[in-house]
């Protein structure tokens, strides 16, 4: 078998022409087109675009609506968050406002539940 690291050195010293002309000679003699190979390097870029995309790992709850028990959802919103209850209040009044941001996902649950269980509604995003 060749040394292909000497058929690389031996190409990167073609001019321009001869290296057109080797193309045009090795299309001939093995019947492909170097057009193809072109082609082809679109098409699996598109693969690569199409495959999944990584699976999310951080969350943010985001309180939608404090709906009719505002009073349960501030608690509820400083038992989450921490807050004092001027900050609870103004988040709460802000809504739609973001509780808790980059959480995984059973905390993110867990919180959607207090919320849910005041009459809050939320987002998981």
């Amino acid at each position: 078998m060749a040394d292909i690291g000497a058929i690389a050195e031996s190409i990167k010293g073609l001019t321009l022409m001869e290296a057109a002309q080797l193309v045009k000679r090795l299309e001939d003699e093995l019947g492909v087109s170097a057009a193809a190979a072109v082609a082809a390097v679109p098409a699996a870029a598109a693969a690569a675009e199409e495959e999944e995309p990584p699976e999310q790992t951080e969350f943010t709850v985001v309180l939608t609506s404090f709906g009719t028990q505002k009073i349960k959802v501030i608690k509820t919103v400083r038992e989450i968050t921490g807050l004092g209850l001027k900050e609870a209040k103004q988040l709460v009044d802000a809504a739609p406002k973001a509780v808790k941001e980059n959480i995984p996902k059973e905390e993110a649950d867990q919180i959607g539940a207090k919320l849910s269980d005041v009459g809050a509604e939320f987002e998981v995003k």
